[in-house]
């Protein structure tokens, strides 16, 4: 008989201690939940043509500096419409004294965008680290970041949404990896790079990446 009592009073710890676990799940969860919704508050995520209207803003907003690492990728499509309003911007927030510079990966057909973006006022620089091949972002001012990511892995796939954080700490990253990433080209230095490499003339490249040909036989004989 004795037991029996003892086995039944420990089938009843067990039964409270399994009680008190499930109460404890429960406030766990709900906790979790709600930092998931905190997060997704603060990072919302953007299709492809918001992520490009949250560039456009967010440059808006820039007082001092503006920084981006970006594809480069030469624009199609709809995209010919954001490239000319980022150049506007560019024009407008560079004119007002904010000084904007723009990373991106080392492949010639990235001249294009990189003449467009240089033309509109901005400081292009090209290189060959990990970082410019693996993120994909602009930082305003070290106060806020958009970044963008591509539908699929690859370094040369383009950019399907992104998200738009507001965090200085994520700023300041982002600022020093771009600062750090070795071997940087001005656009005329990755040109004529591209001219010594592959024995093409700025008159070749000019046709081939749709820039004008006067002008980069000038850049070209700097």
């Amino acid at each position: 008989m004795s037991i029996e009592i003892g086995l039944l009073s420990l089938e009843s710890i067990l039964l409270v201690a399994t009680i008190i676990l499930l109460v404890y799940s429960i406030k766990e969860g709900k906790e979790r939940d709600k930092l998931i919704m905190e997060v997704g508050k603060a990072t919302k995520v953007l299709t492809r043509q918001e992520y490009f209207l949250a560039i456009i803003d967010s440059m808006m907003d820039a007082k001092k500096e503006i920084t981006g690492c970006i594809t480069g990728r030469p624009p199609t499509g709809d995209d010919k419409r954001m490239t000319r309003d980022i150049m506007e911007n560019i024009k407008r927030m560079t004119k007002k004294g904010v000084r904007v510079r723009y990373l991106m990966p080392k492949f010639p057909d990235r001249l294009h965008l990189g003449y467009l973006y240089m033309k509109a006022g901005a400081e292009i620089q090209y290189s060959s680290c990990l970082m410019v091949h693996n993120i994909r972002f602009i930082n305003v001012d070290n106060r806020i970041v958009v970044i963008g990511i591509p539908e699929s892995t690859g370094e040369k796939e383009a950019t399907k949404k992104g998200y738009r954080i507001p965090s200085e700490g994520l700023a300041t990253v982002l600022k020093n990896y771009f600062d750090t990433c070795e071997k940087q080209l001005s656009f005329i230095d990755y040109l004529k790079e591209v001219i010594n490499q592959t024995g093409a003339t700025p008159e070749h490249i000019a046709r081939e990446y749709q820039i004008d040909e006067e002008e980069l036989k000038k850049l070209a004989g700097r």
